[in-house]
């Protein structure tokens, strides 16, 4: 079983990271790359998505864990919402808007089960324990799985 020791094993960063980086190439094009509004806001809204999983893990405690993962969570439904906006501004086609929303239903879907492992998990994180003692998640706490596996 693999350990997740980085947050960078995490499999919700490293869908969140693929899905920035295919939002970044459908801004980057046509009358989508002209709506400054938008693809600002869908591109801040995407890295939020990554980078609250990864400062949430690197606090060492569960709640504030899960506080950011809330807060990624909720970027995520920005993204999906904003990706409705782009498809009824013939920004996006039909196919590039389902691939990308499939992406964020996935991400929101990883991020519950962390938060709900999370809530029921009798550990508070590693600041309130002593760092030998306290396990590192497995991957199997979450239903997730990492590049190794």
């Amino acid at each position: 079983m693999a350990r997740i020791e980085q947050f960078e094993d995490l499999l919700s960063w490293q869908k969140a990271r693929q899905l920035t980086r295919l939002v970044y190439q459908a801004t980057s094009n046509g009358m989508f790359a002209r709506d400054f509004g938008l693809r600002d806001q869908i591109r801040r809204a995407a890295v939020a998505i990554l980078s609250n999983v990864a400062e949430g893990f690197e606090r060492d405690g569960d709640k504030e864990f899960s506080q950011f993962l809330s807060q990624a969570k909720g970027s995520c439904a920005e993204v999906r919402a904003q990706l409705y906006i782009a498809l009824d501004q013939d920004y996006i086609s039909e196919e590039e808007f389902e691939r990308l929303k499939s992406v964020t239903v996935e991400i929101s879907r990883l991020i519950s089960g962390m938060m709900s492992y999370l809530a029921n998990s009798p550990l508070n994180g590693r600041k309130f324990k002593d760092r030998a003692r306290v396990p590192r998640l497995a991957t199997q706490d979450f239903g997730q799985r990492t590049t190794e596996s």
